[in-house]
């Protein structure tokens, strides 16, 4: 995390939310708090991809999964998919 950076606006440091942890990371959230993008962590691996290869069927279903633990900013008005665009 000490050297992540948002790879749209280059916005350091990024915010970590943890859901499921073993040895690793199982699922998580990155989130940039300057833009309000956010990047979920599936199988242990951060999914840092541009909006353009972002899938709104995969994030959209990661975001009710978790919606409990992800604060409500992110969860309607985060970017590329939030919960607030019905």
């Amino acid at each position: 995390m000490e050297i992540l950076a948002c790879p749209i606006d280059k916005h350091h440091p990024l915010e970590l939310y943890v859901f499921d942890e073993k040895e690793e990371i199982i699922e998580g959230l990155i989130v940039c708090p300057k833009c309000l993008r956010w990047y979920p962590i599936r199988d242990e691996i951060p999914e840092m991809l541009p909006d353009e290869l972002r899938k709104e069927n995969e994030d959209l279903p990661f975001l009710n999964k978790w919606k409990d633990k992800i604060p409500e900013k992110i969860l309607y008005e985060g970017k590329p998919f939030n919960l607030g665009r019905k």
